[in-house]
């Protein structure tokens, strides 16, 4: 299985403005912004490839629906307490990463990346709208990469707030409250 010709514009679009919004960490490789393009990419293809859906829709739909939550409510944790700065000295972070506060409550007080989280579960969710072995293989690299990117954001976050973040990572979890 592999993504209809006809997709192949949808895809080509997408991964355009996927590099336009990542070019300046695709200049960093290693940064999470440099795996978060990539993870972008794979779930890009996983959505194209799986837009029909002909899968076990419950359980499809339910993670789909679910990964809003996570991702809004960890946004809005972002904007309200980060104190959010231009002057932050990383030009390779989005606008709401830029963050001179660790933020520790509301979700951040149960899971360090809720949006990364978020994606997962969108990732997982498409992939169940129509099980496929490419579809199973572009969710499990999608995770891996979603990983990658919380592994490379926490380096990133203990080089900026130091201690405090060490501490936060002790006392919280990557993706899912008490499981991981």
């Amino acid at each position: 299985m592999s993504i209809p010709l006809g997709d192949l514009p949808l895809f080509v679009l997408g991964s355009a403005a996927l590099a336009w919004v990542s070019r300046k960490p695709l200049r960093q490789p290693g940064s999470h912004g440099f795996w978060r393009f990539f993870a972008w990419e794979a779930i890009l293809a996983l959505s194209v490839l799986n837009r029909d859906p002909v899968g076990p829709q419950f359980f499809s739909e339910t993670l789909l629906q679910f990964s809003l939550v996570p991702a809004g409510l960890g946004l809005l944790a972002l904007v309200r307490q980060g104190r959010t700065s231009p002057e932050r000295p990383d030009a390779a972070l989005l606008p709401f990463e830029r963050t001179t506060q660790l933020v520790t409550q509301g979700i951040y007080r149960h899971i360090r990346h809720p949006m990364y989280a978020a994606l997962l579960g969108l990732t997982w969710g498409m992939c169940l709208r129509a099980p496929s072995s490419v579809g199973i293989g572009l969710a499990t690299l999608a995770s891996y990469l979603l990983l990658c990117t919380a592994r490379a954001e926490e380096r990133e976050c203990i080089a900026y707030f130091g201690q405090p973040y060490r501490d936060y990572m002790k006392r919280s979890w990557r993706f899912v409250p008490w499981i991981y």
